[in-house]
């Protein structure tokens, strides 16, 4: 059985959403097609009928029947729809009753049983009867036969009306032409639009698992090195029992260094999980920074503060933590081979700037904030956990984090937070 990465699951998931919205509306589209192709057909019959209709009514005015089985078709030949199309017949229902009458212009060749029968039909039903047949060339028409009464009130024949429906038929089959196209053209947009609109549908889950990949990623790089580190001591304390005591000061400081860590991943998966929420308050932040320069051991370090008094609404847990990330990646990567770090912090408007002298930060991580990677260390191209923590927190208070790297030596990071008016 083929294992599939979520992200494989995710493109199956977005072709299925797809499918299924192409599906649905194309199914809804194809009905609707139906119904238009069947409503102009009956119109166009409606067409058709309503002019042999006229033809017929036309004709059972002037056709008189003063005896029983006497019927006079001579007012005929002098009205002009004699001459017109469609076509007519005044036939007998019963073939040596009446003579047949046939108007001058034949506008379609008929067979002239076909058209009796029409009438003894229509005769015998004493009904209007409509339908398609074919005329001797193999043209398609339609036909009409309506009976008329004798003196005696019954039907003794019937007026038959011809029209080529062949123009109706290349009129609907254009229709029916154009509505297929319609319908191709259409259930192809909808295959893109469906596709944008599925992709759009599961961008938050696509956007989820790329932090998720991202974070993972970070955590393992940033858990990698103490956890070497803690392994190479351990053993160094097996084979040396002499040196644990001298031992365990750094393997203590490795705990921490990765509780701080694994404490990071938790709170940032639990706030974008939406298990907490942000508890936004008023917050000085100068005095917040303060706080934070004053608490985190320096080791030897140059750490200077330069602070305006600033108001921010912002999660003060989270502010210090993703201050405190600054700090600790400016002390650690912030300096140059075999010297002591220079750290120099600002905090005006809102914003707050940290400042090293170390090498800077990878040209493409200062021109695309957004790109985090992971490397082998915080200055040559990779941020860790500790600053995806921080972009996180600003973008999670609608603020955002800026890195560049200063003219003469060192990056510079600025955590920008919105200010309480």
């Amino acid at each position: 059985m083929t294992n599939r990465s979520a992200a494989d699951r995710l493109r199956r998931l977005r072709w299925v959403l797809t499918l299924v919205f192409v599906a649905a509306n194309a199914t809804g589209l194809l009905v609707f097609a139906w119904l238009s192709i069947a409503s102009d057909s009956e119109r166009g019959e409606q067409r058709l009928d309503g002019e042999l209709r006229r033809v017929t009514s036309v004709v059972m005015r002037l056709v008189q029947a003063p005896g029983p089985d006497v019927v006079v078709t001579a007012y005929i030949r002098d009205d002009e729809i004699n001459k017109e199309c469609p076509q007519f017949a005044v036939l007998s229902g019963d073939s040596d009753a009446i003579a047949p009458y046939f108007s001058e212009r034949r506008c379609v060749r008929m067979d002239d049983t076909v058209l009796g029968g029409l009438a003894r039909d229509a005769v015998d039903s004493g009904k209007i009867l409509t339908g398609f047949t074919r005329a001797t060339d193999g043209r398609l028409v339609r036909v009409a036969a309506e009976p008329f009464r004798v003196s005696s009130g019954q039907y003794a024949g019937a007026v038959v009306a011809v029209s080529d429906a062949e123009p109706e038929q290349d009129r609907h089959d254009r229709m029916v032409l154009f509505v297929v196209l319609g319908c191709v053209v259409a259930v192809g947009g909808l295959g893109l639009f469906g596709h944008w609109l599925s992709g759009r549908a599961i961008r938050p889950a696509a956007a989820a698992l790329e932090q998720q990949e991202v974070l993972l990623a970070e955590t393992a790089h940033d858990l990698r090195t103490p956890v070497a580190a803690l392994r190479a001591l351990a053993e160094s304390a097996l084979r040396n029992p002499n040196e644990r005591v001298e031992l365990l000061p750094r393997t203590v400081r490795l705990a921490v260094r990765m509780g701080s860590i694994i404490d990071g991943l938790l709170v940032r998966a639990r706030l974008a999980a939406g298990v907490d929420r942000l508890a936004l308050q008023p917050v000085w932040l100068d005095q917040l920074v303060a706080g934070v320069v004053d608490e985190t051991p320096t080791d030897g370090a140059s750490v200077t503060l330069t602070a305006a008094p600033t108001k921010v609404h912002v999660d003060p847990t989270l502010v210090q933590r993703a201050i405190g990330n600054l700090l600790d990646n400016a002390l650690r990567y912030g300096r140059q081979p075999d010297q002591q770090a220079i750290v120099h912090i600002s905090v005006a408007g809102g914003r707050v700037t940290v400042a090293d002298h170390g090498p800077g930060v990878d040209e493409s991580l200062a021109e695309d904030v957004e790109r985090f990677h992971t490397g082998s260390s915080g200055k040559a191209g990779s941020t860790g956990l500790g600053l995806s923590i921080v972009r996180w927190v600003a973008q999670a208070h609608g603020g955002s984090l800026v890195v560049y790297n200063a003219e003469d030596a060192g990056a510079i990071f600025v955590l920008v937070l919105p200010v309480l008016d």
